[in-house]
């Protein structure tokens, strides 16, 4: 009985090891698969758009890959991969109190738009300055800038920064001169680009604007004072231009109507002329008349003999034919 249990049993591992050792080879395999999976896994990395990814090798920079997409790596800890933000940011100086060319103080503002560029150099720079840290990236700027503000506005009088003239201002020189001095510093020593700068806020210490307010009223009084003295200058001159033309005009006048006066007496002589010579008695007539008309106005009250001249046309009437020779008769 024994022995042919002994026997039954051994057929069994006999039929039954073919099975298990193919489960057990398909047991392997699947592990395998799975650590070629997780080796690939962890070999294999993402590279968001607007970031660089910077490999690193024991913590030292090897590679930086700046294409969006797949790369690969080797897994940790032999190989370590930094995302690096290359987006623009921007950040604000804060308020300074910063010195003018002119000895006067002014509060200033100002904004710098930055970014990592996308260079290996640079990131690698930016990587090491301030160990991927946006925000010591933003206080380093603002502590250059600070400097920058107050080194370029001793180059510029107060005038130039504050005025009510926009034609005097010179805030883009500012704006120019701050990022002339950035760009170079932030780039050599933190890998930053500066992208643009300009004036936030501006605006002046209770002192400062006691002082800018009477230079403002000064320079207006003197505006003043120079458009009033211009304006009295030009009424001057168009007053003396108008009597000129006056006097010219009175004198053109006068010459005209001596020409004509002259005229109409030469006029007029000629027609008493001819008047006489077409009737000599007629005229002496009429003569006498005007004579009278002249003498004697209204109220006039004479007293003379009526065969005395002028009187003695009203008596005789005008003269007939052969009256001259009657008269002398008489």
């Amino acid at each position: 009985m024994g022995l042919f249990h002994h026997h039954h049993q051994h057929e069994q591992q006999a039929a039954s090891t073919p099975g298990a050792e193919r489960a057990r080879s398909w047991r392997r395999l699947a592990a395998i698969l799975i650590l070629l999976a997780a080796a690939l896994s962890a070999c294999m990395l993402q590279v968001p758009s607007g970031q660089a990814m910077v490999i690193t090798r024991f913590g030292d920079p090897v590679r930086v890959i700046l294409q969006p997409g797949l790369a690969w790596r080797l897994p940790p800890p032999f190989e370590t991969a930094i995302p690096v933000d290359l987006r623009l940011r921007t950040t604000a100086s804060g308020l300074q109190d910063v010195g003018t060319r002119d000895g006067l103080r002014v509060i200033m503002q100002a904004y710098v738009a930055w970014q990592v560029p996308a260079d290996a150099g640079h990131i690698t720079r930016f990587l090491r300055a301030v160990q991927n840290q946006p925000d010591e990236a933003a206080q380093q700027i603002r502590s250059f800038t600070g400097s920058a503000m107050e080194t370029s506005s001793s180059s510029f009088p107060l005038s130039s920064l504050v005025n009510t003239d926009a034609s005097q201002l010179r805030l883009a020189q500012l704006e120019e001169r701050l990022h002339q001095l950035l760009a170079p510093q932030l780039l050599e020593t933190y890998g930053i680009k500066v992208m643009d700068v300009g004036m936030e806020r501006l605006t002046l210490p209770a002192v400062t604007l006691d002082a800018t307010v009477a230079r403002m009223r000064a320079e207006r009084d003197t505006l003043a004072a120079e458009r009033t003295a211009a304006g009295n200058e030009q009424a001057a001159e168009i007053r003396a231009n108008a009597e000129r033309d006056a006097r010219i005009l009175r004198a053109d006048a006068g010459v005209a109507a001596a020409q004509i006066e002259a005229q109409s007496q030469i006029e007029a002589a000629r027609i008493d002329g001819s008047a006489y010579q077409s009737a000599p008695e007629l005229y002496k007539t009429l003569r006498s008349l005007d004579t009278l008309n002249n003498v004697i106005g209204t109220g006039s009250h004479l007293i003379l003999r009526t065969d005395a001249a002028p009187f003695r046309a009203l008596v005789d009437g005008p003269p007939g034919p052969g009256s001259a020779n009657a008269g002398h008769g008489q």
